[in-house]
């Protein structure tokens, strides 16, 4: 079976923590990083790649003994841009796909990737993990034909120009309840996502 090649986008500042790391929260006694890792690890064939800032940094050590190749951001500071660019340079040797997950989704099971991953069976350039009612949101597959485009942003963005671009060629995967759009990047989020789990 082809491997499955994935990406961790973990190389943010956590500007909207107030001094707190998003990554590090804990969640039934793991932090968030390591929890999203080793889900990522546990897809079938999977090789997971991990963006993270520049060393030394704490998540460094979050990910110890898990199978994963660390890449290291050393211009993370200018935002997203600067992840998806190392990160596609980085995988070795060049796949036919890649998953491209966000770090802060704490919802999202290894089952949901493996969805995702089994809609690649359709013919398109972009897999995307959506709501129920079709609101996009993450994990994305995308084709090896938009890595170009995607190591060519700069800035604080993701890939949402070259997505509008390809949206005819883009193929919604629906994931259950709302773990495609849950993401926890500031103390309000965390203390809501709180109460509604008890987690």
């Amino acid at each position: 079976m082809t491997r499955r090649t994935i990406l961790i986008l973990a190389a943010g500042a956590s500007r909207r923590m107030q001094g707190r790391d998003k990554l590090l929260e804990q969640i039934d006694g793991e932090s968030l990083l390591r929890r999203v890792v080793r889900m990522a690890c546990a897809v079938e064939h999977a090789d997971v790649y991990v963006a993270l800032p520049a060393r030394p940094h704490p998540r460094y050590g979050e990910i110890d003994g898990l199978p994963v190749r660390r890449v290291e951001v050393v211009d993370a500071a200018e935002g997203m841009a600067a992840s998806l660019r190392s990160g596609i340079a980085a995988l070795d040797p060049s796949p036919p796909n890649l998953m491209i997950l966000l770090a802060d989704m704490p919802d999202l099971t290894t089952g949901d990737l493996e969805t995702l991953w089994s809609a690649t069976g359709q013919s398109a350039l972009v897999w995307r993990g959506a709501t129920q009612d079709g609101t996009p949101g993450h994990p994305l597959i995308i084709d090896q034909h938009l890595f170009p485009a995607f190591q060519a942003l700069e800035g604080d963005v993701g890939g949402k120009s070259v997505l509008a671009n390809v949206l005819d060629e883009t193929v919604f995967v629906p994931l259950p309840a709302d773990h495609a759009v849950t993401d926890l990047d500031t103390p309000e989020a965390w203390a809501s996502w709180r109460k509604k789990t008890g987690r």
